[in-house]
């Protein structure tokens, strides 16, 4: 089995392939029929050409979006627009089929209605590159502080600290709520409780990571962090994945410079690794995108 993404970067016509993935488009003629399918692995779609002569031609072609299909054939150069190959089947299983109710359709679907589709939401091209995006973000975090000589380290997810104020904490106790012991002022007895005192999510590892700064030099936390602020903004989350680095013996002016480094190396790794995404983005949600970030790439802060 090939994934797409390798057999649009390497695959040359006539190369045999299997690809398995979930059907998203499918128009049927006399001559033959076009399966669109995709696999996650990238942006773009591959277009799969099904021959009548092909076995079982009549039950595939009669599936619609959504089914899980595998796919054998060999790559052939396309007369398609946008697309400098395709595949033609010499055989195509159905691996699992949907409901004639199949929520998601060829046209664009709106961000609300996958707030009730959760579920499928990595099937649609907005969260596919949404995800592919993050993906390379995170690796290039990992590479980029590796690189300037920070190690990364795992601080606590439950703590008892609450990091200089950073915010409302979620409690976390395994008391009964609706009978906990009390001290005999009527508070809450938390020595009670599974860590003998009161418990929280972390808000931040920063105050763990300034200690082991001053003794490994230069660190950074990547994980995990909650927050309880009741505040229905898009600039408000209860629980994130938050970077944090500390470096001993750095000035102000070293830790700008590694703030405006870092940003353009994850944006340079973004241009360079998920152009298609980008693309993808610009023309639905943000016009000028890949602009703007080139600028921001190539620009002195």
């Amino acid at each position: 089995m090939q994934l797409i993404k390798k057999v649009f970067e390497s695959a040359k016509v006539g190369s045999p392939v299997v690809l398995k993935g979930w059907v998203k488009f499918m128009r049927k003629s006399k001559n033959f029929t076009f399966l669109i399918m995709n696999d996650g692995s990238c942006q773009k779609d591959m277009q799969v050409v099904l021959d009548p002569s092909m076995p079982d031609y009549d039950n595939v072609t009669k599936h619609g979006l959504g089914t899980s299909v595998s796919v054998s054939g060999e790559v052939i150069a396309s007369e398609g627009k946008g697309q400098s190959i395709e595949v033609k089947a010499h055989k195509v299983e159905i691996i699992g089929t949907v409901t004639e109710d199949y929520p998601l359709q060829k046209k664009a679907t709106s961000l609300e209605f996958l707030r009730e589709n959760a579920h499928l939401r990595a099937r649609t091209n907005a969260f596919g590159a949404v995800f592919r995006i993050r993906h390379t973000l995170s690796q290039a975090t990992h590479q980029f502080f590796s690189e300037q000589g920070f190690y990364y380290i795992h601080t606590p997810i439950i703590t008892g600290s609450d990091a200089e104020g950073a915010g409302e904490m979620f409690r976390l106790t395994t008391l009964d709520l609706k009978n906990p012991p009390k001290k005999d002022k009527g508070e809450i007895d938390f020595s009670k409780d599974y860590f003998a005192r009161e418990t929280f999510l972390s808000v931040s590892g920063q105050l763990e990571a300034e200690c082991l700064a001053l003794g490994l030099g230069r660190v950074y936390t990547f994980g995990p962090t909650f927050r309880s602020e009741n505040s229905n903004t898009t600039r408000h989350l209860s629980e994130f994945w938050m970077i944090e680095p500390e470096a001993a013996f750095f000035e102000l002016d070293d830790v700008a410079k590694l703030g405006s480094e870092y940003i353009q190396f994850l944006i340079a790794q973004a241009l360079e690794k998920n152009m298609d995404e980008l693309l993808f983005l610009q023309e639905r949600f943000e016009p000028g995108l890949v602009e703007k970030l080139q600028k921001v790439v190539t620009s002195t802060f």
